[in-house]
């Protein structure tokens, strides 16, 4: 077997038992037995446990952050507002591409650990400045309303990951299915309907905008 092989086997297996079972719930010898490797694999790759754990989740947002670089580097060719949208679409892609882990990490950044506070003053921070920096600019162009950075980006957050912290609410209750193609397409759609209603500028206020400024150069 490929060291790739074995390596991708260990994560997978590891990302389903901590689904299931809960990281402190889980042992070395179940995720080695699962994946059918040798426990001395995972400590080769990762060490232990917790050499496991901050692998899965420093991966997924080294991941993740790419996403909302790729479109934060487009800024001087796009407007704030198509910037914005394609940061959606691009996260919910990603995150339903990697649907297991996005669920396993979103639900380890609700405990106040070590790591994740870690996370939180380097990738999350980077992911803060970002998101903060495109909504500056949608607000000086007149694409954005003038309003409290941090709570939209709390409620732009809120939709990107409650399908992911929710999962059994959405298909027990809500009868929707979020790991669906179908569903990913319909929710981005309303994610957009929120950008044009609670975040955008009016077209009519921006077109006159563009229109003064146009005529003042």
């Amino acid at each position: 077997m490929l060291k790739t092989e074995t390596k991708k086997k260990v994560i997978d297996a590891a990302v389903y038992y901590f689904n299931t079972k809960g990281f402190d719930g889980t042992s070395v010898r179940e995720i080695a037995n699962k994946a059918n490797v040798n426990v001395a694999n995972i400590s080769y790759y990762f060490e232990n446990k917790n050499g496991l754990l901050e692998y899965l989740i420093s991966n997924f947002f080294e991941g993740y952050l790419k996403v909302i670089e790729s479109r934060f580097d487009e800024l001087d060719k796009r407007s704030a507002k198509e910037c914005l949208l394609l940061v959606v679409k691009d996260i919910l892609l990603y995150q339903k591409s990697n649907r297991h882990l996005t669920r396993f990490v979103l639900r380890e950044l609700t405990l106040d650990t070590l790591l994740i506070r870690e996370i939180m003053t380097t990738y999350l921070a980077k992911e803060r400045y970002y998101l903060k920096t495109i909504f500056e600019i949608g607000m000086k162009q007149k694409e954005f309303k003038k309003l409290a950075i941090p709570f939209i980006i709390i409620q732009l957050k809120g939709m990107l990951s409650m399908p992911y912290l929710h999962p059994q609410y959405l298909a027990e209750v809500l009868h929707v299915m979020p790991n669906e193609e179908y569903f990913t397409e319909q929710y981005y759609k309303e994610i957009e309907r929120w950008v044009n209603a609670a975040v955008s500028e009016p077209f009519e206020k921006t077109v006159k905008t563009n229109n003064q400024i146009a005529l003042s150069i």
